[in-house]
């Protein structure tokens, strides 16, 4: 089953210095309706405008993934942690038993785009902690590229693959047009497709008149499906995520 939500029906916050879409209920914007899949909780295409951010604020028990799409991320928190990350890197906190932290675009005069992800922990009440990893901007052509993951035994995965305390994984792809991926499940587990940017189709199986589109900004919850066929009608920047 694919249950997708066009970009055209997403909330839109506009606070002049923030521009933001969230898809599930987030802040001011709720919607019963809209509380998350599986394990995630919060998925924000978030614009922020040049020097500006999210000033000090607290969180904890919350898997929190950044993805930088544009620009460049300037993240501090009570951990001793400062860092400044851009496309082609991305960032995870385990808030845990609790961590205070700023989240500022870097560039007095760019704006910044990033996807910002929560994820509910495996395991409440972890020690804090910050991670930022770079990934092969080559590896993601034609390829679903692991950025971030864990797994169910809850050991850290090493290298330049974010961890993650959940069993889930995140993959980023940029697909060219005409090409095709398979992305393979366990049965009973779901899938979350983001269409970053372009046209794409996905299907249970290889049959172009069975494919459900996908344009720029749309989302798709996928479930009750082990083998998904995901084909680009044009160049196409996607994220897909792997999730209990």
């Amino acid at each position: 089953m694919i249950h997708i939500f066009p970009a055209s029906e997403r909330h839109m916050t506009d606070l002049g210095w923030l521009r933001s879409q969230p898809l599930y209920s987030f802040g001011d914007y709720q919607d019963a309706e809209r509380n998350g899949f599986g394990v995630m909780r919060v998925c924000n295409d978030d614009y922020l405008a040049p020097g500006r951010g999210f000033g000090a604020h607290p969180h904890s028990d919350m898997e929190i993934v950044s993805i930088v799409l544009n620009g460049s991320i300037r993240h501090e928190d009570n951990l001793g942690n400062t860092v400044v990350t851009e496309f082609g890197e991305v960032q995870r906190m385990s808030a845990g038993s609790g961590v205070i932290h700023t989240e500022f675009n870097a560039s007095e005069t760019e704006e910044m785009r990033l996807l910002q992800l929560w994820f509910m922990p495996r395991e409440r009440g972890l020690a804090p902690n910050y991670e930022a990893k770079q990934f092969n901007l080559d590896g993601l052509i034609n390829e679903l590229l692991p950025v971030v993951t864990g797994n169910a035994a809850g050991e850290r995965v090493q290298g330049e693959i974010a961890s993650i305390n959940q069993d889930l994984t995140i993959y980023l792809s940029k697909l060219e047009a005409g090409k095709s991926l398979v992305a393979e499940t366990k049965p009973g587990r779901k899938l979350f497709l983001y269409t970053i940017e372009g046209s794409i189709g996905a299907a249970n199986k290889l049959a172009e008149d069975d494919l459900d589109l996908l344009a720029t900004g749309d989302t798709a919850h996928i479930e009750d499906t082990t083998e998904l066929t995901l084909t680009a009608v044009e160049d196409t920047f996607f994220m897909l995520i792997d999730l209990p």
